[in-house]
């Protein structure tokens, strides 16, 4: 068979499960946008900025003035001579407002993950991973070349049990809020088991956005990584934690030492965003965008809203009746989730208004679907 062949093959079982997509242009990155293809009005409820940065004229200004210092782009990896004192900046304000000794930027949080799991993993006796974590940190697990165990979704004793049988230096890694559940891992009983077991965890940060009970003093060694795309608006990722462990991944981790450093703009930017999340404004968009999360669903831990139709055509279709009236809600599908689980995976944000919110109710309700 040909590679013309074997290519075509790929694409029509692709289609044929259902499963072919393509990138959907929108005008702009606000709530208020448009379809480009046809230029329909539509609100953005699938968008992972969360508290609306990425618009934020602060933002703006800061990145506009780092082009005109230092232009488009750093040239080279930062142990080259890539490295600029933004990167430097916005390393010391990541450890401080993540309260580390130190942090380390990639390119994005998906290489940030590649870079911290694959580099320490090698030394572990084995990594547990939940069996729901990202992409991101299954591909971590991979590139460790080490022996890899997945433990029940947030089940504190099946990961009790299973460290015990692996000994020592065991490497634990989780998201902290999940990416197609929104659900909370509970991360200061993930530490003490941890701590018990002498194991070093790994959080992926990447969509937390409401810190309460998922920060602060931690009984084990602990590496958070983020990323700069969702809650601070920008794009980037990073790791935080104890100063030798992040100078072992300076070292030694590839997507770091072989990726040409960030542009100045989004470093400058992401500056700037943290700025903001450390002062009262900071505070008052998550207020915002928790009163919005709980006119969907009341008490709910994060931005990310699962609503399960289970059946793929279902999700399809109510996806598309939302898209009708407005409304950009993506369905999500095996193999994105397990089969049986398709869903919309409706996000809010702190830039949604009433009148966004009233519109999405009515039209969940219009096309049968109950959010809570």
């Amino acid at each position: 068979m040909s590679w013309d062949e074997t290519v075509a093959q790929i694409m029509t079982a692709t289609s044929e499960a259902g499963q072919y997509r393509a990138p959907r242009d929108l005008v702009c990155g606000t709530p208020h946008t448009k379809l480009a293809a046809t230029s329909k009005d539509m609100i953005n409820f699938a968008s992972n900025d969360y508290l609306g940065l990425s618009q934020h004229p602060a933002l703006r200004r800061a990145a506009i003035a780092a082009i005109e210092r230092n232009g488009t782009g750093s040239g080279s990896a930062r142990l080259i001579v890539g490295s600029r004192p933004t990167h430097t900046q916005l390393e010391r304000r990541l450890a401080r407002w993540r309260c580390a000794e130190s942090a380390v930027l990639f390119s994005t949080g998906y290489t940030a993950n590649l870079g911290a799991i694959s580099t320490i993993g090698r030394h572990a006796s084995a990594v547990l991973s939940d069996e729901l974590n990202h992409a991101s940190i299954i591909d971590g697990c991979r590139l460790s070349k080490g022996r890899t165990i997945v433990y029940r979704h947030c089940d504190l004793a099946d990961l009790d049990s299973k460290l015990a049988a692996v000994g020592p230096q065991a490497l634990v890694v989780t998201d902290t809020v999940f990416s197609m559940d929104g659900d909370i891992a509970p991360v200061h009983d993930l530490a003490a088991i941890c701590a018990r077991h002498h194991a070093l965890l790994i959080l992926d940060d990447a969509h937390m956005v409401f810190e309460k009970g998922l920060t602060g003093e931690l009984d084990c060694p602990t590496l958070r990584v983020g990323t700069l795309s969702k809650t601070v608006g920008c794009i980037g990722g990073y790791v935080c934690g104890p100063a030798t462990y992040i100078d072992v991944l300076v070292n030694k981790a590839r997507p770091y030492i072989f990726t040409t450093a960030g542009t100045p703009a989004a470093t400058a930017a992401a500056i700037a965003a943290i700025d903001i999340l450390e002062e009262s404004e900071g505070e008052q968009l998550k207020e915002t965008l928790r009163s919005n999360i709980d006119q969907v669903r009341p008490g709910h831990p994060s931005p990310i809203i699962p609503i399960i139709l289970g059946d793929e055509d279902r999700a399809v279709a109510v996806s598309s009746g939302l898209q009708r009236m407005g409304i950009l809600v993506p369905a999500i599908r095996p193999p994105t989730v397990a089969p049986g689980t398709s869903r919309l995976r409706l996000t809010v944000s702190a830039a949604h208004t009433p009148g966004d919110m009233t519109r999405l109710l009515s039209a969940l309700e219009a096309v049968d679907v109950d959010a809570t």
